[in-house]
């Protein structure tokens, strides 16, 4: 057990190519293994990856291992990520990295008419977006000549084709949770807001549907449809989502100790709380500690 006055190391800020006036910077490279730590940057970034499976993933407090094709756009320049090795055998593992800038302010280029998909997509990616194998293999081709690009302009247009692509695709998933990457979802629904913000503010205590339900003014079984439909996901995977990304900032951001902080997420129970948090994200929560502190960077 880690001791309470023990350092936290800081996330590499790594510094990119890309100058003011640039909009993309695209390295396309082929390795035998992954050696870059833990890390965040002032730009967004598209990341494909081709025969590596076994790599594991991190973006936030989501971990998991990937096949042989994986496809991530981040958003979010305070949203930590890394490729670990991890089990993969590989002797020719092919990454592309796009870094690039959008204006994604309100009343900017992409907030136009023409980009809302690819607006909304972006949005969205402020917690990590990985895309399934069918959105991988329509924009491969494009994605694998793109460095070969050498007019500005035409590399530009190459790849806003490829987020257009991208934007169309169903199956897309977000990875980090947002109490863990820390931004505002907008929901139509008023009602939806306000249970959010109950919970948010509660989850270190037992919640009750009856309680949510009182919060939206409606029964407990309406409630209950309601927020499935709306959101995708039952009001207690929700809840967990809320307590573990709450955790999972913890553990990477303090020192304290895996009870306290299971105490401190409303899981009165260790061996509940331990066996939640590996379910849910593939690993133990001192092993989600112990990948943090491996490749973190003191800076």
């Amino acid at each position: 057990m880690k001791s309470q006055t023990q350092p936290v190391a800081e996330v590499l800020h790594e510094i990119t190519p890309l100058a003011d006036k640039d909009f993309l910077y695209i390295a396309d490279r082929h390795k035998r293994e992954f050696t870059y730590p833990i890390h965040k940057h002032d730009v967004f970034e598209l990341n494909f990856v081709e025969h590596a499976s076994g790599v594991r993933r991190i973006v936030g407090d989501s971990s998991e291992v990937i096949g042989d094709y994986d496809l991530v756009l981040i958003t979010s320049t305070d949203l930590e990520h890394v490729w670990m090795q991890n089990e993969c055998k590989s002797e020719d593992i092919h990454e592309i990295t796009v870094q690039f800038r959008l204006d994604m302010s309100s009343d900017g280029f992409m907030s136009k008419n023409p980009f809302s998909r690819i607006y909304h997509m972006m949005d969205l990616a402020r917690r990590g977006l990985a895309f399934p194998l069918d959105a991988v293999m329509k924009v491969y081709n494009d994605i694998s000549s793109l460095s070969s690009v050498k007019d500005g302009f035409q590399a530009f247009i190459k790849f806003m084709c490829i987020l257009d692509t991208l934007s169309r695709c169903a199956g897309t998933r977000t990875l980090a949770t947002t109490s863990y990457a820390k931004v505002n979802i907008n929901e139509d629904s008023r009602r939806i807001l306000k249970v959010k913000a109950y919970i948010d503010q509660n989850f270190t205590e037992e919640i009750k549907l009856r309680d949510l339900a009182a919060v939206a003014c409606m029964s407990e079984a309406a409630f209950s449809r309601f927020f499935k439909l709306h959101t995708g996901r039952t009001i207690s995977d929700y809840i967990i989502d809320v307590r573990l990304g709450n955790a999972a900032r913890m553990l990477v951001d303090t020192n304290k100790n895996v009870s306290d902080i299971s105490f401190l997420c409303g899981y009165n129970n260790l061996s509940n709380f331990n066996r939640v948090f590996k379910r849910k994200k593939g690993c133990s929560p001192t092993e989600f500690r112990e990948y943090y502190r491996k490749i973190k960077v003191i800076v």
